[in-house]
């Protein structure tokens, strides 16, 4: 994968992925040439008008780097994201409102044309175009961060649903009493697989045994995906557990969802995604132990090739897509 483009002259768009931690940018080229690429933290527990500033300053920033061969258009992908609304309703793990207009936001900084869907949807488009699904036409795409999205192509189109809210996968229930949810549930699936769910399951290990672990050294603020791997591959208990415990849980989950729609592969990305082998292997073990017998050995699991930096190839792929629709 090519990811940085050769000249600034090649036609690009602009693309956003807001997620529960981070936000990229970045400047795509058709062929998924990446240049350009700014991070800022979505401070999702910040008032919103707080975020349009700082998001202001960006495009103000992009506006004088493509000063002469402006973007085509402009692509976001957002948590909860609708694009008949043009916001994102409901969002969960941010405090930015119900009803967060990000569209007219957008539109209102950069006179661009401006598509906005779930941040999992862009990144199901982007595997599609640029990634691990080239050549498929039914995947769900799965995005482990802070919560957990989903992204579902079949028949080699984005399933949307009445609402333009399909694919909630991270919302399904798991345990109905079980751990309270930012959407208000109880139980949901990302509670237990996400970055924030491992961590979840990691303190209520120790809590529950009196192992010896580097963990417990970490508030839990501190701990994040990366650690909980590093201690893993280097032998800690509870950290092993804790990947079990969480790739046990979305295997499960995934075999339902596979009883839906009949996939071709589910592709993994996100924070948690990183730990490779660790997560993968109980995912694969649970998900074909619990399969109806028609499916199994045939649903492939695979992880996401792209860095944290290119998960700007979801919106890219989103707006790209548009432009070539409509000419």
């Amino acid at each position: 994968m090519q990811k940085k483009a050769d000249t600034a002259r090649n036609p690009e768009v602009l693309a956003i992925d807001i997620g529960g931690t981070f936000v990229k940018m970045g400047l795509v080229s058709s062929k998924g040439a990446i240049r350009e690429v700014k991070v800022l933290k979505s401070q999702a527990n910040d008032p919103y008008s707080l975020f349009e500033k700082r998001l202001s300053d960006h495009l103000q920033l992009y506006r004088e780097i493509t000063a002469e061969n402006p973007p085509l258009a402009i692509g976001v992908g957002a948590p909860n994201a609708s694009r008949r609304e043009g916001a994102m309703i409901n969002p969960p793990n941010f405090k930015w409102g119900s009803r967060v207009p990000l569209l007219a936001t957008i539109a209102s900084l950069w006179d661009l044309p401006v598509f906005l869907t779930n941040d999992a949807n862009a990144a199901a488009l982007g595997e599609r175009r640029f990634g691990a699904a080239r050549g498929m036409h039914d995947f769900v795409m799965l995005t482990l961060g802070t919560g957990l999205g989903s992204g579902i192509i079949s028949h080699g189109q984005l399933l949307t649903g009445h609402n333009e809210m399909a694919g909630e996968i991270g919302h399904i229930n798991v345990y109905p009493k079980g751990r309270q949810c930012n959407c208000g549930l109880k139980g949901c699936l990302e509670t237990y697989a996400s970055v924030t769910g491992i961590k979840r399951t990691v303190f209520e290990l120790l809590a529950r045994d009196n192992a010896d672990s580097v963990l417990k050294s970490y508030a839990f603020e501190d701990l994040d995906g990366k650690i909980i791997s590093e201690a893993a591959l280097n032998g800690d208990a509870i950290a092993q557990e804790a990947f079990t415990y969480t790739g046990t849980i979305l295997g499960l989950k995934m075999a339902d969802t596979a009883a839906h729609l009949d996939p071709e592969a589910f592709i993994i990305s996100g924070g948690l995604s990183k730990a490779g082998a660790l997560l993968l292997d109980p995912v694969k073990r649970s998900l074909e132990a619990s399969l109806f017998p028609v499916y199994r050995g045939k649903i492939k699991v695979l992880l996401s090739s792209y860095s944290s930096a290119e998960a700007v190839l979801g919106p890219a792929a989103l707006a790209w897509d548009h432009l070539e629709q409509n000419g």
